[in-house]
């Protein structure tokens, strides 16, 4: 497969929601001419985005909306306009403005959503994981006239400790106010983020830098906030009852190659090696996870949406639908280290 092709396939969700930078407008059109699997997929993501934009469901039987986020996120804004890199968060930051918007009035904001969190917390939450990336491009820090600083206190304690701390301390303060308030605060932080230059430019986004204990590109970050912010809307609608779909196949896949590479850098070169295959509806993606230096001990496959429900937290090891032969000491300890990467 081309890199041509590839990069085109990375562009085709910002396409379909007009969300590309300018640079990029003609590159998608040119190519769909020439490549019939692209064009398909275009066709779906352009049909997609027309029937979220469409006239709003009729309630059902007993007069309620329906009960999946399509009916949500046909209200929802257009995306900004941002690089590649940045399109999943836009996209998923948009998903979950939706379902939220669809709770005013409907007083569910005290349901257990996830860990100790209601629906309430969990926004608040996102506002305190989204910060050390927001301070880190030169935004302020959300630092309510109520809550200190972050100070020496927090400094060379394990990043887990001071993520944990922060969010508490946000959480807390958010409670006090109304959700409408701590939404609105969420959505203002998003959106300053997405505003950055490293949103909306591939070079400053090359920059690697640490955060929440990963070493990576700006851009990779961005897309660890699309992945946060996607499962968290999911937690929200399961607690709610709510279908949320994956993110679109590009978006989607974008964060099972950054799964795949950071689950890579957690076994190490000397793990026993294991082919993993993810599979997809655009076709399967392999790599040799572990030792190059021997013959491959088993093979693994799982599914991209289940593959970032298992690093996500949001299943254990032994539960993850999976394909597996072989080695099966292998094949667990791939599983419980993707397992181990959760801290959302």
């Amino acid at each position: 497969m081309s890199t041509e092709h590839e990069d085109v396939r990375d562009l085709l969700a910002a396409w379909a929601f007009d969300a590309l930078p300018p640079a990029e407008r003609e590159i998608v059109p040119a190519h769909l001419a020439d490549c019939e699997s692209c064009a398909a997929e275009a066709a779906r993501l352009r049909e997609a985005v027309r029937l979220l934009d469409g006239p709003a469901a009729e309630a059902d039987g007993a007069g309620q909306p329906g009960s999946t986020l399509t009916l949500a996120l046909r209200t929802r804004p257009a995306a900004p306009p941002v690089a590649p890199h940045a399109a999943p968060y836009a996209a998923a930051v948009s998903g979950l403005g939706a379902l939220l918007r669809e709770l005013d009035g409907q007083g569910p904001w005290g349901t257990p959503v996830v860990h100790d969190w209601d629906v309430h917390s969990t926004v608040a939450h996102l506002i305190a994981a989204d910060e050390p990336l927001a301070v880190r491009l030169g935004l302020p820090a959300y630092l309510p006239a109520q809550l200190p600083a972050p100070g020496p206190a927090t400094d060379g304690a394990p990043w887990e400790d001071a993520w944990a701390a922060r969010t508490a301390e946000v959480i807390a303060h958010e409670l006090r106010r109304t959700p409408a308030e701590t939404v609105a605060a969420w959505s203002d932080r998003a959106a300053a983020l997405l505003a950055t230059p490293e949103a909306r430019d591939p070079e400053p986004a090359s920059v690697t830098t640490t955060l929440m204990g990963a070493r990576l590109p700006f851009a990779d970050h961005f897309l660890v906030r699309a992945f946060e912010a996607w499962i968290h809307t999911d937690d929200i609608g399961r607690a709610l009852g709510i279908t949320v779909p994956p993110p679109p196949d590009p978006h989607l896949w974008r964060l099972v190659r950054l799964a795949v590479r950071v689950l890579g850098r957690a076994l190490g070169p000397a793990a026993p090696p294991v082919l993993f295959t993810v599979t997809g509806t655009g076709g399967d993606a392999q790599w040799v996870l572990g030792s190059e230096d021997e013959p491959v001990r088993a093979e693994l496959v799982l599914d991209p949406v289940d593959l970032c429900l298992l690093v996500g937290g949001r299943y254990a090891p032994g539960d993850v639908p999976r394909g597996a032969a072989g080695d099966a000491a292998a094949v667990d300890n791939v599983l419980t280290r993707a397992a181990a990467l959760a801290w959302l």
